[in-house]
């Protein structure tokens, strides 16, 4: 039986030019979690991150932790499966369909609009987010050539298989990726509705971890979710 851990990027550059960056924040959230885990000589046999800069950005900083504390930590393989779901294609796809026919969604989009505060603006997006990607993810929302919420489930576990179908018996390895992904993963587990998932989606916090025991195709359990014992201060906890 083998350990996955499916650890989240630290947060990355929300509501800015180039979200797929991290923040300063985000770059001392995941030196925190290499040094977390080297301390506690917690050793991958494996690792692998998806395609995005703030994921692979994330498990860069972890790495440089380890080789600092003199511990071996193994070159990430990038799969491109492990890439988060479109969410902003679909909020800027999904959104100007939403408000010729939806009063909610402009409700939360006039809130957003009006939003004076940093606090404000980020709780307003996030609801204005979560009820667009609801729709999408319901298939109440078509948007041609953007990948539905199926073809990202499907591509996720693929790559689950792809990753842990080759690991030998006992291993620990770890998946650097986003909080979607993450959530198929305890879909996976947990036997979760699609709505359900992505509640999930919402949990993880940036550079926290979960834990899975797996073996073959047989087994996928949870053992942890939302690992975040490496951040004590919680000023730094954040979910974007």
């Amino acid at each position: 039986m083998g350990l996955l851990y499916l650890a989240r990027h630290a947060q990355a550059s929300f509501l800015q030019q180039n979200y797929d960056k991290l923040s300063p924040l985000g770059e001392a959230q995941a030196r925190l979690l290499g040094e977390y885990w080297a301390q506690r000589k917690i050793v991958f046999d494996r690792v692998c991150v998806g395609p995005r800069e703030r994921q692979k950005d994330t498990v860069n900083l972890v790495r440089n932790a380890y080789r600092r504390a003199s511990r071996v930590f193994p070159d990430p393989l990038v799969l491109a499966e492990f890439d988060e779901y479109q969410g902003e294609e679909v909020l800027k796809r999904g959104l100007p369909q939403l408000l010729e026919t939806n009063q909610a969604v402009r409700d939360l989009h006039a809130a957003f609009q009006s939003s004076t505060t940093d606090a404000e603006l980020r709780t307003n997006f996030q609801r204005l987010y979560e009820a667009i990607v609801s729709d999408w993810v319901r298939d109440a929302l078509h948007l041609p050539g953007v990948e539905t919420w199926q073809q990202f489930s499907a591509r996720v576990n693929s790559g689950l298989a792809k990753f842990l179908s080759g690991s030998a018996r006992g291993e620990r390895v770890a998946i650097f990726t986003s909080g979607g992904p993450i959530a198929i993963g305890m879909q996976r587990a947990l036997h979760l509705t699609a709505e359900d998932t992505l509640q999930m989606t919402w949990m993880s916090r940036n550079a926290s971890w979960s834990e899975f025991f797996y073996s073959g195709g047989e087994r996928f359990t949870l053992s942890s979710f939302n690992c975040h014992a490496h951040i004590e201060d919680p000023a730094m906890l954040t979910y974007r």
